[in-house]
């Protein structure tokens, strides 16, 4: 199986994001650009730049980072609603055709300050069925002309995105990825999306999920290519096991005394996915050899909650277990955030390609 290995651009108003050193221009374009040009350096195809209200755009930063590389990939996280599928549409095609076809997209329904930014709060059921839709149409505006669509969420009539995607190879548009555990997350990848994104689980679940998403991608009649899957997790490699889990542990007591808020994020404990994540901890302190998940007791979230944890071997050992599974995307990170790029580039990535 081919793999893709990508990494995240930490696109935050506040500085110090996950032990990032703060500095007054963590967030610039130099800074990111720099981090932009590592990855092409030492091996990354792209990055995520993830998404949320207070946070800058990821498209805007996005189409900044495009235009001052030269082969990195830019996986903007979106979120229907923020977004109307057509207008979507049209500003991916023209970053797709300005990068040279470099665009990925990450389609986020998880919660988020909807009212900010003009949308009412939609229980489960509704938020997945526009999300279901909005791929739907986004799809059919990437590949067809005076497209007609009538949904129960999203309408257009005889419309047409300019510049048309280029087809390249087997690609007709940019990879559609999509993260959620619950179950209507799940039929809604298995029929809609192209990557299933999990975070740090320990094998036998994600094993579980990807063997679910399979048999409902067969029983819900999945009409696209067959669908992929992908990890995206915090990897801490150092440079022996001992100085790996060392440093861990410490980093996990400096957490646990500045241990934030739980009001600060009000949507902790409300997905399904960072709850499965969350209830890890239930299980000990480490899962399959090196899956850490003391994290997610003070404060980490999303892909910070569960760290692999290890030497470049260790770590090696462990992804090349989930790529056993099934997994073939990966989105890894860790900070000081060029400093891993670079390190973990040179040495992580070299021992995946055996």
């Amino acid at each position: 199986m081919s793999l893709e290995f990508l990494w995240y651009i930490p696109n935050q108003v506040t500085p110090g994001h996950c032990g990032e050193p703060v500095t007054a221009d963590h967030n610039s374009l130099d800074t990111l650009t720099a981090q932009a040009k590592a990855l092409e350096a030492h091996g990354w195809k792209g990055a995520l730049v993830g998404t949320g209200w207070g946070r800058p755009d990821t498209f805007t930063v996005a189409t900044a980072l495009a235009a001052r590389t030269e082969t990195f990939e830019p996986l903007v996280a979106i979120r229907p609603g923020y977004w109307r599928p057509a207008h979507f549409a049209s500003a991916a095609a023209s970053l797709d055709h300005l990068s040279g076809g470099r665009l990925r997209v990450n389609i986020v329904s998880g919660k988020d300050n909807l009212g900010a930014y003009g949308e009412a709060e939609e229980d489960q059921a509704d938020r997945y069925a526009r999300t279901k839709e909005f791929l739907q149409l986004v799809r059919k505006l990437w590949t067809e002309d005076n497209v007609t669509f009538r949904g129960e969420h999203y309408r257009v009539t005889d419309s047409t995105v300019t510049p048309r995607i280029a087809r390249r190879g087997e690609r007709r548009h940019p990879t559609l990825y999509f993260g959620g555990a619950s179950e209507a997350a799940q039929r809604v990848a298995a029929t809609e999306a192209d990557v299933q994104l999990f975070w740090g689980e320990p094998l036998a679940g994600v094993q579980e999920r990807i063997e679910h998403l399979r048999t409902l991608s067969a029983e819900l009649g999945r009409e696209h290519a067959p669908l992929e899957f992908g990890l995206r997790v915090t990897t801490f490699v150092r440079d022996t096991t001992e100085q790996a889990w060392a440093e861990a542990e410490a980093k996990v007591a400096e957490m646990a005394k500045n241990q934030p808020d739980p009001a600060q994020n009000p949507h902790r404990r409300t997905a399904v996915g960072q709850q499965r994540l969350l209830d890890l901890a239930a299980r000990g302190d480490v899962i399959d050899d090196n899956l850490y998940t003391a994290p997610g007791r003070y404060g980490g979230g999303g892909a910070g909650t569960t760290w692999l944890v290890g030497s470049p071997e260790d770590v090696a050992k462990s992804l090349r277990r989930y790529r056993d599974l099934g997994i073939t995307h990966f989105v890894l990170s860790d900070t000081p955030y060029l400093r891993e790029i670079e390190r973990q580039g040179d040495q992580l990535l070299p021992l995946l390609g055996e």
